[in-house]
């Protein structure tokens, strides 16, 4: 079986495709494309309150290209879903409806809410030690979404309107920044030990540059460090001495203020960045109603 998750996100849409194999009863995941196009439909939309003629224009190709993926790899199922940004567009109904038509793709727009569940959705919790507690930091362009486990269950899940694409327009209040800080004081108490887990594709950069090994955390001390000296640098340093695209060099900075509050807010010192993200969750999410039905 064959399974599609579109996430068209404020920064980026991203068309996951895996193939599902049972094992010994247990579902396989094999990822056999992931495409990236970085839309970037916060910077309309966060500025303008809608998405503009151009972005518009791309939002439609882009989705005209996923739909003939998915074709070509014969998908069988799929599910569409767009966050932040296009919650906010005034016009983001209309740019649904024309996608609808154009490439026959349906968009579903989900609360940050819906957002943080399926993260919930890649049984992240399945496999964690139950020494510790866990909270789960997934940073996007025009939000964050902290999910909290313990002993194995999710306790908590909030949407906070902070995100990289946010930040990088000045669109993020102190009164924003106290609200995040004031709910993790309340939210994100356990008396064991609480290490983090991170997603997004700026924690995924970190970490590759980081040269830490898969499995083992990065710490806060080390994301301190590394945004110390981002900051310091303009994006064009930031592109020549890291080798980043533009469209990550800018916002990198922005998502490492992010982790950097939520862990020190949280009394956190460890990350792991297991490379996971909304899109797995929503092939998950897909193969677990079909599992149900059957």
């Amino acid at each position: 079986m064959k399974i599609a998750a579109i996430d068209i996100g404020s920064n980026a849409a991203r068309l996951l495709i895996n193939e599902v194999k049972i094992s010994n009863r247990k579902p396989e995941f094999i990822k056999l494309n992931l495409l990236r196009i970085p839309l970037r439909l916060g910077m309309d939309v966060f500025t303008m309150g809608m998405i503009g003629e151009e972005r518009e224009k791309m939002v439609i190709d882009s989705m005209k290209i996923f739909s003939d993926l998915m074709k070509i790899y014969k998908v069988d199922h799929y599910r569409a879903c767009a966050t932040s940004a296009m919650r906010d567009a005034s016009n983001g109904n209309e740019i649904i409806k024309q996608v609808k038509e154009t490439s026959g793709i349906n968009i579903e727009i989900i609360s940050g809410d819906e957002e943080a569940t399926l993260i919930y959705e890649n049984h992240v919790a399945e496999g964690l030690d139950k020494e510790f507690a866990y909270l789960y930091i997934d940073v996007g362009g025009g939000s964050t979404e902290l999910t909290f486990y313990e002993n194995g269950k999710m306790v908590y899940e909030k949407s906070f309107n902070i995100g990289t694409i946010r930040l990088l327009n000045n669109l993020v209040t102190p009164e924003n920044w106290q609200e995040m800080n004031d709910e993790i004081k309340k939210n994100i108490v356990s008396k064991k030990p609480i290490v983090a887990i991170g997603s997004g594709g700026n924690i995924n950069k970190v970490f590759s540059m980081s040269k830490t090994k898969d499995g083992k955390p990065m710490t806060l001390a080390h994301l301190k460090k590394v945004y110390k000296e981002f900051n310091e640098l303009s994006v064009e340093e930031r592109m020549t001495k890291h080798t980043l695209r533009e469209d990550r060099a800018d916002v990198l900075v922005h998502a490492l203020r992010i982790f950097n509050n939520v862990m020190s807010w949280s009394d956190i010192s460890r990350i792991f960045v297991p490379k996971i993200s909304v899109a797995d969750g929503l092939i998950h999410n897909i193969f677990s109603q079909l599992h149900e039905k059957k």
